[in-house]
């Protein structure tokens, strides 16, 4: 199944199934996937497989549904240098490129599926990581993912598989 994600009026919805769900998408709303740039805070449009679940285990515990999953620990990274060998792959920290670290302060990378999008094989300078993962209270923009507010996540998580994706729709449909 697909978690669909599209405008609603001033905000964003994501449908999965029967449920409606808001959502949160990048500061620089959404882009084609040809257009998507490193940096510019920006949703590509298209279909994005749901690859696998990363977790933080100090704060999610039991049964999180059928993705593969892997428990993140703190020298956890994501490299978004593009002009590196690991460009939109995971990296253990300390780390000498650009990366974003997956251990974070707040509660946006508890829950962190990561999204098929520019990583077969990464080209540079096309995006890294957009990530499905926990959105903020005051439903903020991402830097280019998609986020639920955490028991809605959870609730998806429980029903996902192998196969299911998010499609993120643009106005055009």
């Amino acid at each position: 199944m697909d978690l669909i994600v599209e405008a609603a009026g001033d905000a964003w919805r994501a449908r999965w199934g029967t449920q409606e769900l808001r959502c949160a998408v990048g500061r620089g709303g959404l882009v084609a996937a040809a257009e998507k740039r490193e940096g510019d805070g920006a949703t590509p449009v298209g279909r994005w497989p749901m690859r696998r679940l990363l977790y933080r285990p100090d704060r999610e515990r039991g049964a999180l549904g059928r993705l593969t999953a892997r428990a993140i620990a703190r020298h956890d990274g994501w490299c978004d240098d593009p002009g590196h060998a690991a460009y939109n792959q995971p990296v253990t920290l300390p780390f000498a490129a650009s990366h974003e670290r997956l251990w974070r302060d707040d509660a946006l990378y508890d829950l962190v599926v990561v999204l098929g999008h520019n990583d077969d094989p990464p080209i540079p300078g096309r995006g890294s990581a957009i990530f499905l993962h926990c959105a903020r209270p005051d439903w903020s923009p991402t830097e280019g993912c998609v986020a639920l507010q955490p028991d809605a996540l959870r609730a998806l998580l429980a029903e996902a598989g192998p196969g299911d994706a998010v499609r993120v729709v643009g106005p055009e449909g």
